[in-house]
């Protein structure tokens, strides 16, 4: 007799969408519909609400005018001007609840005697809706700061009404297993706020400790920047994990599914990877740091403003923000003006007439050198005669500065015009091609 073999069971199931009876499901909203909405003091309460409502909408427009313009012209930080106009927009949610409470007050007195259990719960909503508001305005960042609010409110108005543990039963039946391990709807929303949370907070945590690393005179520039990096590296990698093993999900079971995505998602950063190690690189070995002036092999002249994980921004002097990616830092040749020493040398090339005695230019040419101001006079500029050319005798006159940020093509311009300057004033010439036509009488 064969033996029977049982079927395998599969090893992701669906739970709890099944044991939902829809028929059942809408009695009950039905009936909860008819005890507690349709009736009359719930309309009573209703209107008291939507007055409210429109009442406090009212009286904030004419308001909010006048708010506005005594919070801008009061002189004070821009941070807490912000602030004060974010909490300008809690006057409408304010003023509702006033009314409401007003009114309540009343409908629940002697003489009128309604149940306000609907207007109770709206003023508890409310009044939750202001405090998480004023508790969440060190968020600068407007999205998040809306996002925390929204989230945590929505947990208090389903307390309120009491209908927090039903909605939380209600996810957590929905979900499914994979081998032994159970994902319910409520786990993912767990997950994906916590997620959030932790991301945000392990954001603003490095970029705290960025603006400490920063102020640490005892270390270098190169320094500050590789250890903010870093934190700020490991700080976003351990929210990661944690948010995932918090939410109950086990990074075991997505070993072979990750390392297969990893391996795609490596191929397709990999420049990405390789300019934010070669930006590393460069801050470990020093060879480019914040403040540097370089010039790149296709002219771009500037000085480094900032050193990102992906990216260098190269300020020009005609300010503009160039991006580079740290990865042509590494496979080109960059000069670095500023590499060790701040002071480098500059060159001008000039010629003068035959009839000038050299000796006189040389001297009248490192007198006007050292004229401009940003022109150091420790190593002294010298000019050098070099050729004895066609119509001129050619001469280098070299000088030195140590801001090579404030501009190299205008020290060069200063020092020519302090040439002209001199040598027009000592009678010295400085010779142009011209042409000379002989013509000739010609006898038959």
């Amino acid at each position: 007799m064969a033996e029977e073999t049982e079927k395998p069971e599969s090893s992701i199931t669906i739970e709890g969408i099944e044991d939902i009876d829809p028929v059942k499901l809408w009695d009950d909203i039905g009936t909860w519909f008819t005890e507690y909405l349709w009736n009359t003091n719930t309309a009573y309460q209703g209107i008291i609400i939507l007055g409210s409502f429109f009442l406090g909408y009212f009286l904030y427009r004419m308001a909010c005018g006048h708010v506005d313009d005594a919070i801008t012209k009061r002189d004070m930080p821009s941070r807490a001007k912000r602030v004060l106009l974010n909490l300008r927009k809690l006057l409408f949610p304010l003023l509702t609840l006033i009314s409401i409470f007003v009114s309540t007050r009343i409908a629940e007195s002697d003489l009128v005697g309604m149940n306000v259990y609907l207007t109770e719960g709206m003023m508890k909503v409310l009044l939750a809706w202001i405090a998480i508001r004023v508790a969440v305005q060190f968020i600068e960042n407007n999205a998040v700061r809306n996002i925390f609010a929204l989230t945590i409110w929505s947990v208090a108005a389903l307390s309120i009404f009491g209908v927090l543990d039903q909605t939380t039963a209600t996810l957590d039946a929905i979900g499914f297993n994979i081998g032994d391990f159970r994902l319910s709807a409520l786990a993912v929303i767990k997950g994906i706020l916590s997620l959030f949370l932790l991301l945000y907070m392990a954001v603003f945590l490095s970029s705290f400790l960025e603006r400490r690393v920063l102020k640490a005179k005892s270390l270098t520039r190169s320094s500050q920047v590789l250890i903010s990096k870093i934190v700020r590296v490991i700080l976003i990698v351990f929210a990661l994990l944690i948010g995932l093993t918090s939410s109950g999900i086990d990074l075991s079971l997505f070993a072979v599914f990750g390392g297969a995505i990893g391996l795609g998602i490596g191929f397709g950063l990999q420049k990405g990877i390789s300019n934010l190690f070669s930006g590393m690189l460069l801050l470990v070995d020093r060879s480019i740091q914040p403040g540097d002036v370089i010039e790149l092999e296709n002219g771009t002249f500037g000085w480094v403003q900032q050193m990102a994980a992906r990216y260098t921004e190269i300020v020009t002097r005609d300010n503009k923000s160039f991006l580079i990616p740290n990865e042509e830092f590494i496979t080109q040749r960059v000069v670095n003006w500023s590499h060790g020493d701040t002071l480098i040398r500059l060159e001008v090339c000039f010629g003068v007439h035959y009839n000038s005695d050299p000796h006189d230019v040389k001297r009248l040419a490192e007198i006007a050198a050292a004229t401009p101001e940003r022109v150091c006079g420790d190593p002294t500029p010298v000019c050098h005669l070099v050729e004895f050319g066609d119509s001129s005798l050619n001469f280098k006159l070299r000088f030195w500065i140590k801001d090579a940020e404030k501009g190299v093509t205008n020290m060069r311009g200063a020092v020519m015009l302090a040439l002209w300057d001199s040598f027009k004033e000592h009678g010295i010439e400085i010779p142009y091609p011209h042409r000379e036509v002989y013509l000739h009488d010609v006898t038959a």
